[in-house]
């Protein structure tokens, strides 16, 4: 018998193409990894991945070749358009860890080359003026609220206070604010993010998309040189943003979060498919014996499912055949940080000041309020102003007070990761609230299944709205454009 071995390709000695070929010649080759990778040359790959990959069209191989990006001083706004490759892992700078100087904003070239340039440098510089003058006030607020813990150190005590004085007064940045993301990806998904990216209808999104191919050449000369603008993508988004301008806007919400699509079989369904992984039976087969149960037959076959796990314990896969859609609005500061579980289905509307925007309580107890809503609606007004002209660029002047609206479909397993985590006290209070809303629709219409997702001892939505760093409330009066009124 031969000897199992499991080992590394070293990626400071064969590069990602050759590392890619080693691994898609062991479907021919009876050599080891090793031994494949030291007969390949960058040449050699390179007509491999030229017959194969672009050729023949087996993808899939390029999946092999792993790239590390680093986006330096992009502005957040292009940021959303790189975080959308979903087969990819980022880390960004953070507004809840670090104060963004004054000087930390983009310039985009539709808007420098126009007549609302200078408007744009004032309103986005008192933005930021109006940022940096609430941290002081806002964290004396916030040291008020939240006592120090028992045996909570001096040091960790006043970094708490520092990141929830900074989630406050992050709703003045606006989408123009300069940030770094690391992006660890495959040539596949970078294919298919640089085809989105050089189709962008911002200019900065497609200037960005041109630096990112020809730095990712170096490494994959072969792999990525015809990742092009597409046509479809181009073409579809003008005709459907057509259609959509055909009707009348209704940016007047019902609610934050509307669960509008559930299967009210659900429970029957996961147990079936719980059922039809460990028995030779249909799928059909298998839901008539789960609707065949007794009810506390049910229960413990969900709690031999889904009981018992620690909170580091992923469930089962079976939970993702369970799936919810949501029509959310949230600012955008908390859409930033939802966006990143890009393992549901999102359709963000394009940014717009239609739905008005948050005003969180911290800042009106620190006796900002009158400053914030001046600088917030400022941007508002140029915003409206900018946008028969500049279109998509007049967003880099909306802070993340704003509220979008965005539909959201996941299914549970996703579900319970969401909710949990973003969910949990540590967690900023704008997408805490979405996320225990998102918890709440759930536990609505399917109790049973909801009483695992571990959120049971969570503040509710109610409470955290209404708790110290919450934002002002209203259940009846959601935001209308300049209204000020807050989540």
């Amino acid at each position: 018998m031969r000897e199992r071995r499991i080992y590394l390709l070293d990626p400071r000695r064969y590069r990602p193409e050759v590392i890619a070929v080693a691994f898609a010649k062991t479907s021919r080759s009876p050599e080891p990894f090793d031994v494949i990778a030291e007969g390949l040359s960058d040449e050699t790959a390179s007509q491999f991945h030229e017959k194969w990959v672009i050729g023949y069209g087996h993808a899939s191989v390029a999946e092999h070749a792993v790239l590390h990006i680093a986006f330096e001083n992009i502005s957040r706004l292009a940021a959303e358009a790189i975080e959308g490759v979903r087969l990819a892992s980022f880390t960004e700078k953070s507004t809840r860890f670090q104060i963004f100087n004054r000087e930390s904003f983009y310039v985009p070239p539709e808007i420098a080359a126009s007549s609302f340039r200078d408007a744009y440098l004032t309103t986005v510089e008192r933005l930021f003026e109006s940022y940096h003058a609430a941290l002081e006030p806002v964290g004396r607020v916030v040291e008020a609220w939240f006592p120090r813990h028992p045996g909570e150190g001096e040091k960790a005590y006043r970094t708490r206070l520092r990141i929830r004085a900074m989630d406050v007064c992050r709703y003045l940045l606006p989408t123009a604010t300069l940030t770094n993301i690391g992006m660890t990806v495959n040539a596949r998904a970078l294919e298919h993010g640089l085809r989105k990216w050089l189709s962008h209808p911002l200019a900065e999104v497609r200037e960005i998309a041109q630096t990112v191919k020809a730095v990712a050449l170096r490494e994959v000369p072969t792999l990525l040189k015809y990742a092009e603008p597409n046509t479809y993508l181009q073409n579809s988004t003008a005709r459907l943003r057509e259609w959509a301008g055909a009707f009348p806007e209704d940016p007047h919400p019902l609610d934050g979060v509307r669960l509008v699509s559930w299967d009210p079989d659900a429970e029957v369904r996961f147990i079936a498919a719980c059922l039809y992984r460990f028995q030779a039976m249909s799928f059909e087969a298998a839901l008539a014996r789960a609707r065949a149960l007794k009810p506390e037959e049910r229960r413990r076959v969900l709690d031999d499912a889904l009981g018992g796990r620690s909170p580091f314990d992923v469930p089962i896969r079976e939970l993702e055949h369970i799936v919810y859609t949501f029509d959310c609005l949230m600012d955008e500061g908390a859409y930033y940080d939802l966006k990143r579980h890009r393992m549901m289905t999102q359709t963000p509307q394009t940014l717009t000041a239609a739905y008005g925007y948050a005003v969180p309580r911290a800042i009106e107890e620190a006796g900002m309020g009158a400053r914030y809503r001046a600088a917030v609606e400022g941007a508002l007004a140029l915003w409206e102003a900018m946008g028969p002209t500049l279109g998509e660029a007049a967003a880099y002047v909306l802070p993340n007070a704003v509220y979008r609206r965005v539909l959201m479909t996941m299914n549970l397993r996703e579900a319970y990761h969401l909710c949990r985590l973003r969910g949990g006290p540590n967690g900023h209070f704008a997408y805490r609230y979405i996320a225990m809303r998102i918890y709440e629709a759930i536990r609505a219409v399917h109790p049973t299944l909801a009483a695992y997702m571990g959120c049971e001892g969570y503040p509710s939505s109610e409470e955290i709205a209404s708790q110290f760093g919450g934002v002002a409330h209203s259940r009846t009066a959601f935001p209308i454009p300049g209204g000020g009124s807050a989540l």
